[in-house]
């Protein structure tokens, strides 16, 4: 983590505007092509669900602002931030599971597939209440949502950590679709960012071979 100059920031202005307003957040939902990475997914015999978290991932850390926090009402950088998410217990319950940033998928599929055997083995419930170097994910895969709402904790939610959710994947003539859930921080980055993400998560899925 390093201090971050936001003084010549293109979007200091910005920055200045939205981040006294008393819900800062903004997100959107668009529907990803996931014909490739499913495809992908099944011939090399690596988890669907962690392939999506992987990819984007790698799509944010790509991008300044994703990697932006908030502390002390400073702004920091982080050279590079990680990927949680919530995944379901033989209960239904569901954990909270957090997956370093490695190189490949395959490192990430292989030592992701660890952290959800043991957590749903141990009934682990771990919040990482105190870091916010990552990007809270979660999948809801019974609903082709359209928006999502989600809770918030007032103190946790100065810092900005962004929130990605995956829905259920659906058939569109000749499409594999995923609803694709992205909510941010306004101070820290605007609708310009959002689609930076979405078009770099998006190439790196097409160009999967």
């Amino acid at each position: 983590m390093k201090p971050f100059d936001i003084h010549n920031w293109n979007r200091v202005n910005q920055y200045q505007f939205f981040k006294n307003f008393d819900d800062p957040y903004f997100g959107l939902t668009c529907n990803l092509d996931i014909t490739n990475l499913y495809r992908y997914c099944k011939e090399n015999k690596v988890s669907f669900s962690l392939a999506c978290l992987f990819y984007a991932m790698k799509a944010a850390n790509e991008i300044t602002e994703f990697r932006l926090r908030i502390v002390n009402d400073e702004v920091v950088e982080f050279d590079s931030i990680e990927i949680g998410s919530t995944f379901l217990n033989d209960d239904n319950s569901f954990f909270f599971g957090l997956f370093n940033n490695e190189k490949t998928l395959f490192d990430f599929d292989a030592k992701g597939k660890e952290i959800v055997n043991k957590f749903k083995t141990d009934k682990i419930f771990e919040e990482h209440w105190d870091k916010i170097d990552l990007i809270f994910g979660s999948t809801i895969p019974w609903i082709s949502f359209t928006s999502i709402k989600h809770a918030k904790n007032k103190e946790r939610e100065k810092s900005g950590i962004p929130k990605f959710v995956f829905g259920k994947r659906f058939q569109q003539n000749d499409k594999l679709l995923l609803p694709f859930a992205v909510e941010v921080h306004h101070a820290l980055m605007d609708g310009f960012h959002v689609g930076q993400l979405v078009e770099k998560f998006q190439q790196k899925i097409d160009n999967l071979s």
